[in-house]
């Protein structure tokens, strides 16, 4: 299995650990920085990993932030991505099983003593469920390619948070 791996600053020490791990259980893994532990901005990372998960490039991806939670956001941007930060093993094993959640968002500050490599190894090595929960997945996928792909998407005016009508009563 080919897993594209990155982090920010506060996930560096973290990301350097999983790679010595998970290659020693036979996975390939795709580096994709950061490097040092100098202030970085995460969703430069997030994208180069939902990039690859996307594109079909890596077959998961792990992003290792402060707490998971911006890495998981910017990585949901991307079509096929389906990330969530988790914290612990209920959460890992349900993201597979329920949601088959291709990327794992990690919380670097948080985790404390658990050992992070038995968390990513029980999610990588949990099947997904199928049955009703295909079914809800698939109903996932139809509202993204709905509502980020198609007539109705309205990215631009999200970002700057105007709308048609906020302009119209404006004028």
């Amino acid at each position: 299995m080919r897993i594209s791996l990155g982090s920010d600053h506060r996930g560096v020490q973290i990301k350097a650990r999983l790679i010595q791990s998970l290659t020693a259980n036979s996975y390939e893994i795709l580096d994709e920085g950061t490097f040092n532990d100098s202030s970085v901005d995460y969703p430069d990372f997030a994208e180069v990993v939902a990039k690859r998960v996307s594109d079909g490039q890596a077959d998961r991806g792990i992003l290792i932030c402060g707490t998971g939670i911006g890495m998981a956001i910017t990585a949901n941007k991307f079509a096929g991505v389906r990330a969530a930060p988790c914290y612990d093993e209920v959460m890992v094993e349900m993201s597979r099983r329920h949601n088959d959640v291709n990327v794992l968002c990690l919380p670097g500050d948080l985790i404390g003593e658990r050992s992070i490599d038995d968390l990513v190894l029980r999610w990588l090595q949990t099947e997904f469920d199928g049955g009703r929960h295909a079914e809800r997945i698939a109903k996932i996928e139809k509202i993204e390619k709905e509502n980020v792909h198609g007539p109705n998407c309205h990215s631009d005016n999200r970002v700057t948070g105007h709308t048609a009508a906020a302009d119209s009563q404006a004028s």
